[in-house]
């Protein structure tokens, strides 16, 4: 039976990042039924500032539309790393996500979050599952939510394995450093269709300190060639936040988006992020291979 956990304070990162590595899981098995809810979360102004530099946003009293997910992010961390969960945090692969924003945000606005799993379903790599997650003001839910993961089953008759070392963009030197030069990449001076981002190596880990997502692979050469990659990799969700900077001004006042995590960035990387004129679908690609790494879509709500 579903049940309800509400919590007095969002769950500190450093201890569900120890019991993401030392709990042990069988592998098989239900989701767990449970709804974590958050009440009264307040934003923290210089946080979402130092956020939005990150990922390119423009500085505004409205949440970019990425920024409820890094609020609920501790919340899904501790049902992943739950005991009865059954598949082990480490190893999960963040394969797509959808957020719908039903109206915009005020940064001043007192949140609501729930976070729960849902839909374990068959894959051709494994098994796939959401974690799902709600924004709301007062009995108005603003803001959805779906992570999709991947636990990869060598079992599944998926095929092999496709190297990540197939993504040449290490090579290419970072002349503009995302992280760091936001004013460089806004799209108010951009054009909708064959930017070139060049994304620095220092691209994970300032989004790993304002995101509270300090997953290694993002972080460290040892971790990320420990898991199969050449050097260190853009997060995901960076790579969807830089891309809805890119379309900022363009976006209707609800909408969905779906983003698709094919290939990862490795950093540092030259980037060409292509989109429709009109901004409802876009890809970020290697520029001289052809390599996708997403591809994403807008539809108004």
């Amino acid at each position: 039976m579903p049940d309800v956990v509400e919590l007095a304070s969002p769950p500190a990162l450093g201890g569900l990042y120890r019991r993401a590595l030392l709990t042990r899981h069988a592998g098989t098995g239900d989701l767990p039924g449970t709804t974590l809810v958050l009440r009264n979360v307040a934003v923290d102004r210089d946080r979402l500032a130092r956020y939005s530099k990150t990922c390119g946003y423009r500085l505004s009293g409205v949440l970019p539309p990425t920024y409820p997910h890094v609020l609920a992010f501790p919340m899904a961390l501790a049902l992943l790393t739950r005991r009865d969960f059954p598949f082990p945090v480490v190893g999960l692969v963040h394969v797509a996500n959808r957020i719908e924003v039903l109206r915009p945000v005020d940064a001043g606005e007192r949140l609501e979050l729930t976070v729960r799993a849902a839909d374990l379903r068959g894959h051709p790599r494994g098994r796939a599952f959401d974690v799902r997650a709600t924004a709301s003001v007062g009995d108005e839910v603003v803001w959805r939510g779906v992570s999709t993961y991947l636990r990869k089953d060598r079992t599944s008759g998926g095929g092999p394995r496709r190297e990540p070392a197939e993504v040449h963009a290490a090579t290419e030197p970072a002349e503009v450093h995302a992280a760091t030069e936001p004013a460089e990449v806004h799209a108010a001076t951009e054009p909708a269709a064959g930017t070139v981002w060049r994304v620095g190596r220092e691209v994970g880990t300032a989004y790993a300190r304002v995101s509270g997502d300090r997953n290694p692979i993002h972080t460290s050469r040892l971790a990320a060639r420990a898991f199969g990659y050449p050097g260190p990799i853009a997060h995901g969700m960076w790579s969807a936040a830089r891309s809805l900077a890119a379309l900022e001004g363009r976006l209707p006042g609800g909408y969905a988006v779906e983003v698709a995590f094919r290939r990862p960035i490795v950093l540092p990387a030259r980037v060409c992020f292509t989109g429709t004129p009109d901004g409802s679908r876009w890809t970020v690609t290697d520029p001289r291979t052809g390599t996708t790494h997403l591809t994403g879509e807008v539809t108004p709500a």
